[in-house]
Parts: C-alpha cells; structure tokens; sequence
C-alpha cells in the first residue's frame, strides 16, 4: 500500500507544472541573428507607451526597459547593445508593454498578423495558444494613465558604430560605466545582473538584494515594498519604540 501511494505521489509531481523561471543568460556572448545595424538607429516613441520602435530598421526592434526587442522568425530576442549579440527570450518571459505595441508599429510584420487591427496589440493569446494565455492572463489590459515613463535611450552608445563596435565583455563594462539607469522588469533586471558581475559583482543591501534592483522581488513591483509584506512603516515603529525603551 505505501509502495502504492510513494509511486502515486511521485507520478503527480511529475506531472505538476513547473513554476516559470528564466532560463536567459545575459553573462554569455548571446547569439546572431543575422541583423547588422552599422550606426545607431533612430528610435521613436510609440505615442502612449513606454516603448521606442526604429521606423527605419528592417526588422521588428524596439526598446524598452534599457534593452532592445526583436521581433523575428516568430521568437523575441533582447540585447543591451542595439546590434547586439542577442539573447532569445522565452514568449512568456517578454514584457506585457513590449506585447502591448500596436501592430502598425512592426516594420517588418509577419504574414499571420494580416487582418488583425492596427492600432491593437498582436492577438498573441491566438498566435501561442491556450497554456499561454492562461499564464500570460490580463496582458492587453492596463490603464494607460498608470504606465511607467520610458527609459532614457543610451544614446551613449551612438559613438561605437562599425569597426567600434565593443565585444561582449567591452559592452559590459561601459555599459555598467555610462548608463544608470535601474530597470523595472524581471528580465531586465536579469541582463543587469550580467553586467554587474562583469564588474565584480552589484552593491548589495543588508538583505544581500543588488542595489539596482532595490525595492523589487521576484513577482513583486516596487510599490509593494521589498517583497517580504512589511512595509517600512514597521521598521520606523520598532525603531520609535526601542528609543523610547
């Protein structure tokens, strides 16, 4: 009988879905994907969003968070560097504001989205299916009102074009060096993180938290402390209190 439930209780754990974590390695060189931008391209912001999209590339590229997306060959792919190398990101790992831009915003369009609405996001519920949008679930809906102000362009990098352009471990280095901004998303955060370690490793709190992602936790957004459901205003009481003592 017991042999019976042990063989039971394992075949559920089996069959039990795993929870999504990111797979991506931004600390590896990334790959290629046959996208070659010579020059810093021209990048215009989506009105609305927190989004800018290159109405002169070739190809499906945006920016947002303090990375680029591509769109292409029905995969997404993020990089730090505008020609990268890339990093292919997992459908539900891409951020809901880079899945929110409208189609009229891809330059390069694959022929599935013929017929669909311009001014509408891609029906990517319909495109991935079912599993997919029962994890991706209430993506196409957000009040505008309450999106986050766009990261600033690194327009730093439009001094390394052509035969400048930096290697990898260059791209981390000056990236880490000129740009500072504290990105919000999980799998910016997650390319950060790379470039942190390049550099010895991020400024950490007396929780061992990165400092750039301060405030943020695993699943949780900023307005909601630092993830472990205390807010500060507890800390400032016990404080209060032990003076007082």
């Amino acid at each position: 009988m017991r042999k019976s439930l042990a063989a039971l209780l394992l075949a559920c754990t089996a069959a039990a879905p795993a929870v999504a974590q990111l797979s991506i390695n931004f600390s590896q060189p990334g790959v290629s994907i046959g996208i070659n931008m010579p020059v810093y391209p021209q990048l215009q912001r989506v009105p609305g969003y927190p989004v800018y999209y290159a109405p002169n590339a070739g190809t499906n590229f945006f920016f947002y968070d303090g990375l680029y997306w591509v769109y292409q060959g029905d995969r997404w792919y993020a990089s730090s560097w505008y020609n990268g190398p890339w990093a292919t990101v997992d459908p539900y790992d891409v951020p809901a504001y880079v899945l929110r831009v409208p189609v009229r915003y891809y330059r390069h369009a694959p022929a599935y989205f013929r017929g669909w609405q311009a001014d509408a996001p891609p029906r990517w519920e319909q495109h991935w299916g079912h599993s997919w949008a029962e994890r991706r679930g209430g993506w196409d809906r957000w009040d505008k009102r309450s999106a986050p102000a766009p990261a600033p362009l690194p327009t730093y990098q439009r001094q390394y074009s052509r035969d400048r352009y930096p290697d990898h471990s260059q791209q981390l280095a000056i990236q880490s060096r000129d740009y500072r901004y504290q990105p919000r998303e999980t799998v910016s955060r997650e390319a950060y993180g790379a470039r942190d370690d390049h550099r010895g490793g991020p400024v950490r709190d007396d929780r061992g938290m990165p400092a750039h992602a301060k405030g943020y936790a695993k699943g949780h957004d900023a307005d909601r402390g630092h993830g472990n459901g205390k807010p500060d205003k507890d800390k400032k009481d016990k404080k209060d209190k032990h003076d007082k003592d």
